[in-house]
């Protein structure tokens, strides 16, 4: 598909809100100056629907002491008070506003929800594990993890232990989604290194200056595959799914059919070893292919620092390609689908390459920021081993890097970062959403030890779009994950996106999917394939406002999967909030 025209990108395109809007969260990890390695990592951020009302809420892990005996008094930044030393669950009160986007408003209900998220928090996954039509939580933790079952009244209740996914490891990353095609959401947990506060050591600079470990300073752990029973409880199938075989330092994953076999599979990135690449070869049985499918190191053959993964359409041809992050002095790496399982790096060809290498890159995620229907990228960057010349300066967290964003050409990409400001922090987890339903998507960034920041789109919505929420009534309603739409416009272009939260780094994004159309001005239908495989048609719907698509609602293709579908799309205009997650401005 030829690139169209672009406009010059505007002087700035986000704005940081997070204050404005209510949004306090500050960052603690925990450092008294041993360099502990788990203080350097996360955390991530959860852009989800909790209560179901038809907007964006945000859930954000936080950190806390580290070191046996250590108080906050030894703390090298101060800890929150006490009352909000937990993770923070922050409810999305935006008001609608005639004639442009809401007014960003967020309120603190962590207390009133029964969430105590009190580990060391890294990483968040958001799906309806239940079908029960509420999202529920699972926070990924140095340490024990947790599930929380969302009851739909506002609150939640933990149900790890329970359920059999309290994974006791050093877990980063995790994504929801249905492996074997069941109904039910199965959990994949990615584990990092076998570090402990007990069996921590010290690291040096090549130097002989004290400096945070690497990786490979400790084992690697195996990944785990929970199989959802579909009566609130999981098997680990990981040794059964040939997953656990391999163990890795596994920091990102992401769910989805990679080979075009029908089947689910799993990319995992790892930190400084090669990346897995997990094919469902037959139903519940997997092999790593990641080096026969071109994406386990990059061109040069070398195995990279993998941080965040994310899947997109870089080249617009209907496939995903898979972008991941690196360490500084490496760097981040393109991979474009060519559409048989096989992949190649293209990250020079794409204009990805040099501008990377001077970061290190935790959080990414394919945002068409501007509406024209390419998917660009944003990459969230903060070091992890100590900048010197920050350091001579006394900072007491030297390193902070400034963040980039990259503009789609149509395959190749430009530099846009001006568009972000010159902010330099510790930037680690990115999600993705609408938050003020104006029909573009903003986002959401951690920092490490640092303040949340809440950035709103300023240039998305002045072009045309068109958003969806994909549901399945066949499983309790949720958020179809898995689910593939495609756009088809009355000018003749294909816009394929995936349903989803998992991605970026330890993070969940808005399992909404905003299309953006540049200067389309028609839609001549829309297609949905489902995660089993049948294949839906929905009939033209109004631009510049969100609908929900319900399996049962389109049309059914014959020899796509389940044909036991038959009629017209209704289109809604949000289900709870028409008026501020359905319609946004027509100019």
């Amino acid at each position: 598909m030829a690139a169209l025209p672009r406009a010059a990108p505007a002087a700035e395109v986000f704005t940081d809100e997070a204050a404005a809007a209510g949004v306090d969260f500050v960052h603690f990890n925990g450092m008294s100056g041993e360099l502990y390695y788990a203080e350097m990592v996360g955390p991530g951020v959860a852009v989800f629907d909790y209560d179901a009302d038809g907007d964006a809420d945000l859930f954000v892990p936080q950190g806390r002491m580290l070191g046996s005996g250590k108080g906050a008094g030894e703390a090298t930044f101060p800890p929150p008070p006490a009352e909000r030393a937990t993770g923070r669950l922050y409810r999305n009160d935006s008001a609608p506003r005639a004639g442009g986007p809401s007014v960003l408003r967020f309120t603190d209900v962590t207390a009133a929800s029964g969430l105590v998220a009190d580990g060391y928090g890294m990483g968040v996954a958001t799906g309806d594990f239940d079908n029960d039509g509420f999202v529920d939580l699972y926070l990924a933790n140095f340490g024990t993890n947790q599930l929380w079952r969302n009851r739909g009244d506002g609150t939640f209740e933990e149900v790890a232990a329970r359920a059999g996914v309290a994974d006791p490891s050093w877990s980063v990353s995790a994504s929801f989604a249905d492996y074997d095609a069941d109904g039910y959401l199965d959990l994949f947990v990615v584990d990092y290194v076998d570090f402990t506060i007990h069996n921590h050591k010290p690291c040096f600079t090549s130097a002989s200056a004290r400096d945070y470990c690497g990786p490979l300073s400790y084992p690697p752990l195996p990944d785990h595959l929970f199989r959802n029973r579909g009566d609130g409880t999981f098997e680990d199938v990981g040794a059964a799914a040939g997953i656990a075989a391999r163990p890795g330092t596994g920091l990102g994953v992401v769910a989805a059919d990679l080979d075009g076999d029908g089947r689910l599979d799993y990319y995992v990135a790892n930190d400084q070893m090669e990346n897995f690449l997990w094919l469902q070869r037959e139903p519940g049985r997997f092999e790593e292919s990641a080096v026969l499918s071109g994406v386990a190191v990059n061109a040069m053959g070398a195995a990279e620092a993998s941080m965040g993964v994310d899947l997109g359409d870089s080249d617009g041809d209907g496939d995903d390609d898979i972008f991941l992050t690196h360490l500084t002095s490496e760097t981040n790496t393109l991979y474009v689908n060519q559409g048989d399982g096989l992949f190649s790096d293209r990250t020079s060809v794409a204009g990805l390459a040099a501008p990377s290498v001077p970061f290190t890159s935790f959080g990414t995620a394919w945002i068409d920021y501007d509406n024209d229907g390419w998917q660009d990228l944003l990459v969230v960057n903060g070091a992890v081993r100590l900048i010197e010349e920050q350091r001579r300066r006394g900072d007491l967290h030297p390193l902070a890097q400034r963040d980039q964003l990259f503009r789609n050409l149509g395959g190749r990409f430009e530099d846009a970062s001006s568009g972000l400001g010159s902010r330099q922090e510790v930037g680690r987890g990115l999600a993705v959403g609408d938050l003020d339903a104006d029909g573009d998507l903003d986002a959401v960034v951690t920092n490490n030890a640092g303040p949340l920041r809440l950035l709103v789109n300023r240039v998305g919505q002045d072009r045309a779009w068109i958003g969806f929420r994909v549901v399945d009534p066949k499983v309790g309603g949720r958020d179809a994950l898995g689910a593939r739409l495609e756009v088809r416009t009355a000018g003749g272009r294909s816009l394929s996106r995936r349903v989803r939260t998992d991605g970026s780094y330890a993070s969940a994004s808005d399992p909404r999917v905003v299309v953006g159309l540049g200067d389309e001005t028609a839609l001549r239908e829309i297609a949905v394939t489902w995660p089993d495989g049948a294949l839906e048609t929905f009939a033209p719907l109004p631009l510049r406002r969100y609908h929900t698509l319900r399996r049962g609602d389109g049309r059914a293709v014959a020899g796509a999967g389940d044909e036991s579908a038959a009629g017209e799309a209704r289109p809604t205009a949000g289900e709870a909030r028409p008026d501020s997650a359905g319609v946004a401005p027509s100019g």
